[in-house]
């Protein structure tokens, strides 16, 4: 074992580890049915469910990528994005969350399903499935590649590590684990990013001052910035940054699924717009943990800086960072709590889209419904494959390019902006039917893919920011005006 970490820091990493999968454990005996098991009987407490989606979407992406942003050009100005998200909470509470609310649903498409047909939500189920596994895999990448320097596993063995621990308490304790879990390591990385702020500063050679003035002399602290070219500029930050979490908090699974766990409108309503104010706090502390990464840095003259700004922080954490004190565990735990809490709200609500929005619907059609222990099983196994498949994922991201932060927002900009553009075209319009629906998805797919890789080669380029808005735009601007050459089908979907 690599003498990166010592037995202090073992202890407290096994203990942290050890806890979640406990509670997973303990959990397990409150699952006597699918509803329990991916909804926790819709009787969860508003404080719970802010805790979850606040550390669901805090994945190891933002514990070590986003330091990355603030240790780069982009400073502090990556906060304009978590302002736009406030803006997107609270359209999604006034006009999304009512649409969940309305009956027994399970599932985030079950809307679409009923507004244009099985085509349209199988179509969305799919979209939401491929783009999360992929980017949860990117982020257990992250979690791993720190496990691989600092115990000295090799990275396939840390990224089965890291999946395999989420996997176990995922498949015994279900959302009940999923979201008592993300409160825990909620505590976790926060406690790890606060003590960081400490561990930069005491190194930085002149303390507190020589960090202000090299943040005055680089700019580093500026928040807003009006230019439109910038990458992380105001309007994209607030508008692009609106329509992503329009997208991820309003149309996603992962995140509707929580919803729905609450005890009523009213809960998930105030738990989700408490969270984008708890999530503006978090991007600043992990921001500045960058902006002081970049204050050292200066100052240190190394041979062997690591290549991707996202590298940074881990690359501190092992060289610098007091060894078997406990601190190396913690930021340890803190990186492998941030991946968990996200990585295993992946595979429950993966195992969720899958069952309610496919295995349920066709066999009710075949009327051959599965016994309720069965489906509690399918359920689980489910789960499992998915954990196996971001594990695998995980192993083969460390060939990608870009910051692991800069391609899961390319992957969530694309998801959320062709679902939310669906979404759209279902509240907001009543001519439209499943074909221009799904036409307009196809239509909006394509320019974004245009966007993001013919583009380039002219010179013009969609930042991060604004791909959700351009999915969504695109996909109900293509779809409403497919209406007027495809009607409306006549309304025959079955609803549950």
């Amino acid at each position: 074992m690599s003498s990166a970490i010592g037995s202090v820091d073992l202890i407290v990493l096994v203990v942290a580890v050890g806890c979640s999968i406990a509670l997973g454990l303990y959990l397990s005996g409150k699952n006597t049915s699918v509803e329990a098991y991916l909804l926790g009987d819709r009787s969860l407490p508003w404080w719970a469910i802010l805790g979850s989606i606040v550390a669901t979407e805090t994945s190891t992406a933002t514990v070590l990528s986003v330091p990355g942003e603030g240790y780069g050009p982009t400073g502090m100005r990556f906060l304009q994005m978590a302002m736009g998200y406030i803006c997107g909470r609270w359209i999604v509470v006034q006009w999304l969350l009512p649409l969940y609310f309305r009956g027994t649903l399970s599932s985030a498409y079950e809307v679409l399903g009923i507004r244009f047909g099985e085509k349209t939500k199988r179509t969305a189920s799919l979209i939401f499935l491929v783009a999360r596994n992929l980017g949860d895999g990117l982020r257990l990448y992250l979690a791993a590649s720190v496990l691989q320097i600092l115990v000295g596993w090799p990275l396939p063995l840390s990224a089965l590590v890291v999946g395999v621990v989420t996997i176990v308490y995922t498949y015994f304790g279900g959302m009940r684990s999923v979201v008592w879990n993300d409160c825990i390591q909620f505590v976790i990385y926060m406690l790890g990013g606060v003590a960081s702020i400490f561990v930069i500063v005491a190194n930085i050679p002149g303390g507190w001052s020589a960090l202000w003035e090299f943040c005055e002399a680089n700019n580093k602290l500026q928040v807003l910035d009006f230019d439109w070219d910038a990458k992380y500029s105001f309007w994209g930050g607030v508008f692009g940054g609106a329509f992503l979490t329009i997208g991820t908090h309003g149309t996603d699974q992962m995140m509707v699924q929580r919803y729905l766990s609450a005890r009523s409108q009213r809960d998930a309503g105030r738990a989700l717009l408490a969270s984008g104010f708890v999530v503006l706090a978090q991007f600043a502390l992990f921001l500045f943990i960058g902006v002081e990464l970049a204050a050292y840095y200066s100052q240190a003259n190394l041979a062997d800086m690591p290549e991707k700004a996202d590298q940074v922080f881990a690359h501190f954490i092992i060289h610098v960072f007091p060894k078997n004190t406990g601190l190396v565990g913690l930021m340890l735990a803190a990186i492998m709590a941030a991946a968990m809490s996200t990585l295993s709200s992946s595979l429950n609500s993966s195992a969720s889209a899958v069952i309610n929005d496919f295995i349920i619907p066709i066999r009710q059609r075949a009327q051959r419904e599965l016994r309720p222990d069965a489906l509690l099983a399918l359920t689980r196994y489910l789960a499992v494959g998915f954990g196996l498949l971001q594990i695998l994922i995980g192993m083969s991201a460390q060939n990608f390019g870009d910051t692991v932060v800069s391609n899961a927002l390319k992957i969530a900009g694309f998801s959320a902006g062709l679902i939310l553009g669906l979404f759209a075209l279902g509240v907001l319009t009543r001519r439209v039917g499943q074909l221009a629906s799904l036409v307009g998805c196809a239509g909006g797919f394509v320019l974004l893919m245009l966007a993001q890789f013919v583009a380039p080669r002219f010179d013009w380029v969609i930042s991060v920011p604004w791909l959700a808005l351009t999915g969504a735009v695109s996909t109900f601007c293509i779809g409403y005006l497919a209406s007027w050459i495809v009607p409306a089908e006549p309304q025959t979907q079955e609803t549950r």
